[in-house]
């Protein structure tokens, strides 16, 4: 049987440092381009190398130290066992690791984009970026969200001249577009490929319900990832992510996070804001076959809405549950993703026009983007004190936190955090565990598990769900 895996890898693509007269202007609209396959013979040897020496001053290496925890144990190499209990039993020892990766400089202070699997585990004091000119410097992590997989970092000193790209609008590019990626591959010094857009719109193959991908063919491999893709006109498409392949080098099937997600998450972060995803107070899942037939549909794609929150903003906007969301904003949507995609870039405060299928009829509804409503002050807590939650932040499970962890349930208390070298970590739990019970106690809210764990117990049993799983735990007092 052949191995097939999905390998985290970025590539760093760079078409172009464009100066502007504006130090982060990211929403300046694309230069205006025809597309065109080359004229004659002559045409296709003319050279990329313009656009690579405005690019490559903008693409970094990023270099991560960190210190991990290891320990001796005779069940050490049991996956379960690791998986769920982590260090809480054998000899705790520390080694010290080191990653590389690549990033893109997206404006003159010196602000860089990359994937947050390349800073994964490094303190500020470890990250260091190099510039393609040898300069290097420090960084500091002042954004960061792992199910986008998208890091911003902050380069400390310089001289607040740093070469930078300019973002382009991913949602121009076009099946068969040129691109380039520069980035460091297997550590062996920045590197450039170029090839084509294979695919837009890729949804099958995120991790969050909101990531898309932009296929290319350009070759990507280990030590690309947070690598910029750049289109033609020299300007940032995609920071390169992801590859498929069966032996850990490229073999043509790359992914980028499109720009215009990236640029939300830099334009946040450049401001001291968080990321707020809209909330449409609906469960969407994606079109099946079966699905569609039971429609009486004859394609099979788009996102079903099979559930809506009462008072919710996607009910108040008219949706109904059996819907087919079809377009977002007169744009093809395959599946759930990518409606969560499209009303991510739309941003909250805005209004996105959705068009449905209503018993095989087109119908359009107006969706106000609001942010999730925050929970009360008692909905959830931190825990702490001697039991196996220590270190864990827990939840209600109120629609937002549901949507949020893509969970069916309603009732019960969800793990929604967990503090790094915690109690809680070392035992495996992890953001979006939902306890089902403590002890002989259900659990049905946050103050009835924090009743449960007041008193120390000789022996510890918790209850855990998570996906289609309950795990119990057994821990002495």
């Amino acid at each position: 049987m052949t191995l097939k895996k999905w390998i985290l890898v970025g590539a760093a693509l760079v078409i172009g440092a464009s100066v502007a007269p504006q130090p982060f202007s990211l929403t300046d609209p694309a230069l205006a381009q025809d597309k065109m396959p080359p004229p004659s013979r002559e045409a296709v040897q003319y050279s990329y190398a313009p656009i690579v020496k405005k690019a490559a001053p903008a693409v970094v290496n990023v270099y991560v130290r960190s210190r991990v925890q290891t320990f001796d144990s005779p069940f050490a190499n049991d996956p379960f066992f690791r998986h769920f209990f982590g260090n809480a039993f054998g000899h705790p020892s520390e080694r010290v690791m080191s990653s590389l990766g690549s990033g893109v400089i997206v404006n003159r202070e010196g602000l860089v984009v990359t994937n947050t699997h390349v800073i994964k585990g490094g303190s500020d004091a470890a990250i260091r970026v190099a510039l393609a000119d040898k300069r290097e410097f420090d960084a500091k992590v002042i954004a960061q969200d792992d199910k986008a997989d998208i890091a911003v970092l902050k380069i400390e000193g310089g001289d607040g001249n740093f070469p930078y790209l300019q973002f382009d609008d991913s949602d121009s590019l076009e099946v068969g577009d040129l691109v380039l990626a520069i980035g460091n591959p297997f550590g062996v010094g920045q590197t450039v490929t170029s090839g084509i857009i294979s695919a837009l719109s890729r949804s099958e193959v995120g991790q969050s319900d909101s990531q898309v991908f932009i296929q290319t063919d350009a070759a990507i491999n280990p030590g690309n990832s947070g690598g910029a893709l750049v289109d033609m006109s020299g300007r940032l498409v995609g920071i390169n992510t992801m590859i498929y392949s069966q032996s850990g080098g490229s073999v043509g099937i790359g992914f980028a996070i499109p720009s215009n997600l990236v640029r939300i998450y830099a334009e946040s972060a450049a401001r001291g804001r968080k990321v707020e995803k809209p909330w449409i107070g609906a469960k969407l899942e994606a079109m099946s076959r079966d699905v569609a037939e039971g429609l009486g549909l004859d394609r099979v794609t788009g996102a079903v809405v099979s559930r809506l929150y009462d008072k919710g903003p996607a009910a108040a906007a008219g949706l109904e549950a059996g819907d087919v969301i079809t377009h977002v904003d007169g744009v093809d949507v395959s599946d759930a993703r990518a409606v969560y995609y499209r009303l991510t870039t739309k941003g909250i405060g805005q209004t996105a026009r959705l068009t449905v299928l209503r018993h095989k009829q087109p119908v359009d509804i107006e969706l106000p983007l609001v942010a999730a409503p925050k929970p009360g002050r008692n909905d959830a807590k931190n825990l702490s004190g001697n039991h196996p939650l220590d270190g864990a932040r827990i939840s209600n499970i109120l629609p937002s936190v549901a949507d949020q962890f893509d969970l069916d349930e309603m009732d019960g208390v969800v793990v929604t955090s967990v503090r790094d070298g915690s109690l809680a970590q070392q035992f495996g739990f992890q953001a979006g565990d939902i306890i089902v019970a403590i002890g002989d106690a259900k659990i049905a809210n946050v103050d009835e598990a924090e009743r449960a764990l007041a008193n120390r117990q000789q022996l510890w049993r918790i209850s855990v769900k998570r996906g289609n799983r309950v795990l119990q735990l057994q821990v002495p007092g």
